[in-house]
């Protein structure tokens, strides 16, 4: 478990380290980020109360119209697929693609490994008391035809159009705008 998570933790800090925000808010995020692994070196373990790294993902429909999103039983509100590393992780997006299928029954999904959003949002997780999550967010392409299957993490899954999200979901406008962004840079 140790050699497992300490591989995790040199990805995280290799993703980071060279990945290139748009904004000057996500660079000072990718900042703080760095800082932090560089404090802890148990910073993706779930255990770590002072915060832990998550990884997630913004699942879109092969055409780049449609994102797929999960509504959190323990938060209440729909939210994009992804979730805590586990020991058997070895790079944050593994964890993400991972966290994608696990949650939407899909297989065929292609992620981009480069993260194209950050957040870090309070939240009582499964440890029970109140501690940070560090998401790192990856851009995942689900193949044509695409029907997810809802988990028993979720209280409802679904497609909704990119440009016209469910109530509640404000917080979702800049990290689904990234993603739309880095998707028409890729086909150009």
């Amino acid at each position: 478990m140790v050699n497992q998570n300490g591989e995790l933790h040199a990805d995280a800090v290799s993703t980071l380290d060279s990945w290139k925000p748009a904004t000057l808010a996500q660079e000072s995020l990718r900042q703080g980020y760095l800082g932090f692994l560089a404090a802890r070196p148990d910073a993706c373990a779930r255990s770590c109360a002072a915060g832990h790294l998550t990884a997630s993902a913004v699942v879109l429909d092969h055409t780049g119209e449609r994102v797929l999103l999960t509504l959190h039983p323990r938060v209440g509100r729909w939210l994009q697929l992804g979730g805590h590393c586990e020991p058997e992780d070895t790079s944050l997006a593994t964890a993400a693609l991972r966290e994608a299928r696990e949650e939407s029954g899909l297989d065929g999904l292609v992620i981009d490994p480069e993260p194209v959003h950050l957040d870090v949002h309070p939240i009582t997780c499964s440890l029970g008391v109140p501690t940070r999550h560090f998401d790192v967010r990856f851009l995942i392409r689900a193949p044509a035809g695409a029907q997810p299957v809802r988990s028993t993490e979720s209280e409802d899954l679904g497609w909704w159009p990119a440009t016209a999200l469910p109530p509640g979901t404000e917080d979702l406008t800049e990290l689904i705008a990234a993603a739309l962004e880095r998707t028409t840079a890729a086909a150009t």
